[in-house]
């Protein structure tokens, strides 16, 4: 258990840092004060990335489980935690179980951005 989670602790970290340096690379190519492109691009990218992961993976049973870990609950968790989102959608809609995905998807985004709301409404109310 202590290596399981020492390989999520290291890729977290990585991947941690990876964002954020990607995330302010793009933001200042972009240009856009407003926008978000740098939070954008990373979590499309860590997408694209955890479904090549979760690919390889399913191609192949010679990857150890510890860098399973590490690519996926640590690296991609700490790039972004919407890649992890979205394959579970992926594997909902892949599994043809669309009102779970429906409910999911949308549950979270409206439950989500409530409790946003309501976090920022606490904040600048005390």
């Amino acid at each position: 258990m202590l290596k399981t989670l020492l390989c999520i602790a290291a890729g977290s970290g990585l991947g941690g840092v990876v964002r954020y340096l990607v995330g302010r690379w793009v933001q200042s190519l972009s240009g856009a004060a407003l926008f978000p492109w740098g939070t954008f691009a990373v979590n499309v990218a860590g997408c694209f990335i955890i479904g090549l992961i979760y690919g390889a993976i399913d191609r192949s049973t010679n990857i150890p489980q510890d860098v399973k870990i590490f690519l996926t609950v640590g690296f991609c968790g700490g790039f972004t935690t919407f890649s992890t989102f979205i394959h579970e959608n992926y594997m909902l809609f892949d599994s043809s179980e669309f009102p779970a995905l429906a409910l999911y998807a949308g549950a979270s985004f409206t439950v989500g951005l409530l409790l946003a709301y309501a976090g920022h409404w606490i904040a600048r109310s005390i």
